[in-house]
């Protein structure tokens, strides 16, 4: 049995860890923050799924409230797995100090901020206790199935070698609903010296994508190109977002006009293997509460096209399509011979048409991705349960952020 300790948790995933109860930790954990509105957001989040019905949980957060939650932490030990989701900036010299203390650390990204963190990262996935990713996109039912498909000679192929051989595309919103309520984010997710800028934020989760698709994702990732821009963020908007009445001093030297100009957005081409693959993410601000952030991600086969795709015209569903190449008739029947050997391990999946030649696999729903957080949870105590290093989990994470840390590197004086 674990106890879960939380360090200044600024960001709403470090809560959604805890959504569902978990068998492997005590139900008392321990947090270390200083006071403020992050530390009260945490907590009322846990406060809503315990009084949840159905199904509520039984958390007892116990609260240390000081100038030096980290000194403390180590201190009083009170707890063998720390949980980091907050403040990016300085995040990994955080994780190296809990790595080198002993604690085993599960934290979310991203980890580096600027190409220095690197070798700070380097040393927490130097053997245990173990560090690892809050990285959610394994744990998602159509993103599986994806991976099934792509691994299915006879329906994908093999990448194409004659243009990229992942295409990555995302647009998220920076007003949205978590958990049903209003989404409030602190001041400094504002500030990419704090938060990070775009190559280094949203695409740890579309790299490790890339990475799970190649077969050996271990293999070393190499960058082609790099770019990153800015999304205007009114300074209403900013203080809707935020419940802040003005725009902190900490943020003025991005202030332009009645705006914020915010560095969030981003283009790479990266190469892993001899698979070249591309990422585009950009933030916006939600015109409307029925808006969600939507992907769409394509991984181009010399037999099919294989395509995720969450948007408007999806209802902002995560959805799989089939689009053959060449010969329809055999792809569709290496579907249906795929579909009916899946049952048992995907129920309720199906194919149906989607269009002259192609096809659309359905399957469950799986609860959408807020209940991914406390599957890593659980994935992460399972691993430390057994001891048994995962050699190809920390290769794949330090080969992405060496990556990531050469495209924050490339993009520095655009900043």
């Amino acid at each position: 049995m674990h106890t879960l300790l939380f360090l200044d948790p600024g960001h709403f995933h470090g809560a959604l860890t805890l959504r569902v109860p978990q068998a492997r930790a005590a139900d008392e954990v321990f947090v270390y923050a200083r006071e403020g509105a992050e530390l009260g957001d945490f907590l009322a989040l846990v406060e809503r799924f315990n009084r949840r019905s159905p199904d509520p949980t039984r958390w007892r957060p116990v609260v240390t409230a000081c100038d030096d939650p980290l000194g403390r932490l180590v201190d009083e030990r009170r707890g063998d797995v720390v949980i980091l989701a907050g403040k990016n900036g300085g995040k990994a010299r955080t994780m190296r100090r809990l790595h080198e203390a002993g604690f085993h650390v599960l934290a979310d990204k991203p980890w580096l901020v600027e190409p220095g963190d690197l070798e700070h990262v380097r040393t927490s996935l130097d053997g245990w206790p173990l560090a690892a990713e809050i990285m959610t996109g394994r744990h998602d039912a159509a993103a599986r199935l994806v991976k099934r498909l792509v691994g299915a000679p006879a329906i994908f192929g093999t990448f194409r070698d004659d243009g990229p051989g992942i295409e990555h595309e995302s647009v998220h919103q920076l007003e949205k609903l978590v958990d049903g309520a209003p989404l409030r984010r602190p001041w400094w997710y504002f500030d990419v010296r704090v938060q990070g800028s775009g190559p280094v934020d949203i695409p740890t989760h579309i790299v490790d994508q890339a990475q799970w698709l190649v077969e050996g994702d271990t293999v070393a990732a190499a960058l082609v190109e790099a770019r990153a821009w800015s999304t205007r963020v009114p300074a209403e908007a900013f203080r809707r977002i935020t419940g802040e009445k003005s725009i902190p001093k900490e943020l003025e030297r991005v202030v332009e006009g009645d705006a914020l100009s915010y560095r969030c957005n981003a283009e790479l081409v990266y190469r892993i293997g001899r698979v070249t693959a591309s990422a585009a993410t950009r933030w916006e601000l939600s015109p409307s509460a029925s808006v969600g952030d939507a992907s769409r991600s394509v991984a181009h086969g010399t037999r099919a096209d294989v395509r995720l795709e969450q948007s408007a015209r999806t209802g902002y569903r995560r959805r799989v399509f089939v689009e053959p190449r060449g010969d329809a008739a055999a792809v569709g029947h290496a579907l249906r011979d795929a579909i009916a050997a899946w049952q048992a391990e995907l129920p309720g999946v199906g194919l149906v048409e989607a269009g002259p030649g192609a096809y659309e696999v359905t399957l469950t729903r799986d609860g959408g991705h807020e209940t991914h957080f406390a599957r890593v949870l659980d994935e992460f105590l399972r691993i430390v349960d057994e001891h048994r290093w995962p050699a190809a989990l920390a290769a794949r994470t330090l080969a992405k952020y060496t990556l990531l840390a050469e495209a924050a590197a490339r993009t520095t004086g655009e900043l």
